[in-house]
């Protein structure tokens, strides 16, 4: 496979980012959600990009005191390739540089999501708590997760 790059989320990339979401999630985000965020100041939005096709994307945001892994995703075909990893340790690693005051992250995730649950946790997440049928289509529960950005598995995501 040709290499990977990551970089920042373009507004000509909405829609490419919209239906890699579509084919991902089964209530994804709208267009708007995601024009919204590319405006918004505390957000950082991030393609991975494989030759000239976005082929996943990811979404944090701060929010007072508050920060959160909003949206991430990867194009069915090249999930489990690792590119999912390469944009959340982007993610983390850009939000260390411009907010080195964070020391805690936060994520929901469905708990029958058994590859999302393995990259999260290889990040150093751990389970903190649940919410009980948070997603719908079908009706699931999300499990709450946290990373504390000063433990010891910083050495994963900033090296």
């Amino acid at each position: 496979m040709a290499a990977i790059i990551i970089r920042k989320m373009l507004p000509a990339d909405i829609l490419q980012v919209y239906e890699i979401g579509r084919q991902s999630f089964t209530t994804p985000w709208q267009l708007s959600s995601f024009e919204y965020e590319i405006e918004n100041r505390d957000a950082i939005l991030k393609v991975a990009v494989l030759n000239v096709d976005i082929v996943g994307y990811i979404c944090v945001r701060t929010i007072l005191d508050v920060t959160h892994v909003m949206d991430l995703a990867v194009t069915p075909r090249l999930k489990r390739m690792g590119i999912g990893s390469l944009l959340l340790r982007n993610a983390l690693q850009e939000l260390r540089r411009t907010r080195p005051d964070i020391s805690m992250i936060t994520l929901e995730v469905r708990e029958s999501n058994i590859a999302a649950l393995k990259l999260y946790e290889k990040y150093g997440f751990r389970e903190i708590g649940r919410r009980r049928g948070y997603y719908k289509k079908p009706v699931e529960d999300a499990l709450i997760m946290e990373l504390d950005m000063n433990a010891d598995n910083s050495s994963l995501i900033f090296h």
